[in-house]
């Protein structure tokens, strides 16, 4: 088990929970100004940070469901799968815990205490769809950009901007957390447990999907 691997997962996933919260709450402090285009730059440009950091001590998944589909992929073992897995939920713990001492809980409480959830009258299979494809999105710009041999070194750039893009379509509908960490912290710690389930099994889909399309279709291809 690589231990410092596991401690760059934390921070990361860390980082991710504390900015992508704490960027839902400052629109909400600051009356709107930033809006749906500033926290999807928050998320999008501290993950290009922690990626780029963590890259070459853990690969900077700094998500479950990328962890999970490299493992399906054969790219991680299993033992440094769990340990990630682990690693980030703790992660996305402790930021979540560190957010809310840091943060006016008013603002917090104003909007759901950042934890991604499924917009009103939408349908809980359309949240599911978009969670699956954004993910799938997510973890396919992963696997072209970082872990194919042939992959123009750019850090976690285009990672990032691939959730921008998605938090962009996904918000309104399923609250776009292709990541199951996201979610997990906040909720945990909120007590809010309604379809923590969606969370999990949405991504971890897309991302085996993902992984395997790439790998099957393009790895190894001229």
């Amino acid at each position: 088990m690589n231990v410092r691997a596991m401690l760059a997962e934390f921070i990361a996933t860390f980082a991710l929970i504390f900015v992508g919260v704490g960027a839902i709450a400052a629109n909400q402090i600051s009356n709107g100004t930033s809006g749906l285009v500033g926290v999807a730059l928050a998320h999008g440009l501290i993950l290009v940070v922690m990626i780029t950091a963590t890259a070459a001590i853990s690969g900077g998944h700094v998500n479950p469901a990328v962890t999970i589909g490299l493992w399906a992929a054969r790219k991680i073992d299993t033992a440094h799968a769990i340990g990630y897995v682990i690693a980030q939920c703790f992660g996305a713990i402790l930021g979540t815990y560190l957010i809310q001492l840091a943060t006016p809980y008013w603002a917090l409480k104003a909007t759901g205490m950042g934890i991604p959830a499924v917009g009103a009258g939408i349908p809980i299979y359309m949240a599911f769809i978009m969670e699956v494809i954004l993910t799938f999105f997510l973890v396919f710009a992963v696997y072209g950009t970082a872990v194919d041999k042939r992959a123009p070194k750019m850090g976690g750039l285009f990672i990032g901007l691939t959730v921008t893009l998605d938090i962009l379509v996904g918000a309104p509908v399923s609250g776009a957390a292709m990541n199951p960490a996201r979610h997990f912290g906040p909720a945990l710690l909120n007590g809010q447990f309604e379809n923590m389930w969606l969370y999990w099994v949405a991504p971890i889909i897309g991302g085996i999907l993902a992984a395997t399309v790439y790998k099957q279709a393009f790895e190894g291809n001229s």
